[in-house]
């Protein structure tokens, strides 16, 4: 099981870790500022709920509310109101301890 910790270090590298299943593949490329490959990681896997979640997250950081609550709503979530790193990490925390 990869920790947070772990799994913050890794962004230091050029892709994701090996191990890590598509809802953190997208996580981690958000956390790199490439908010198109995290796109398309969701949009290869709109059948999971958890990826729709990283979906809805994508777009509010985005800025697109409207689009996020959908995602949000497809995932079965409602649309957080804090920090958007705050979310960030209690995303990748949520994946990593099921893992």
């Amino acid at each position: 099981m990869m920790t947070f910790d772990a799994f913050r270090d890794s962004l230091a590298g050029a892709a994701p870790p090996a191990d890590v299943g598509p809802p953190l593949q997208a996580l981690w490329w958000a956390a790199k500022g490439d908010w198109n490959q995290a796109h398309k990681v969701c949009q290869s896997h709109e059948d999971s709920d958890d990826v729709n979640w990283v979906h809805a997250y994508l777009h509010r950081q985005e800025g697109d509310l409207r689009n996020a609550q959908g995602w949000y709503k497809r995932a079965g979530k409602g649309m957080p109101t804090g920090e958007l790193e705050e979310e960030w990490r209690g995303l990748a925390s949520e994946f990593l301890n099921r893992s």
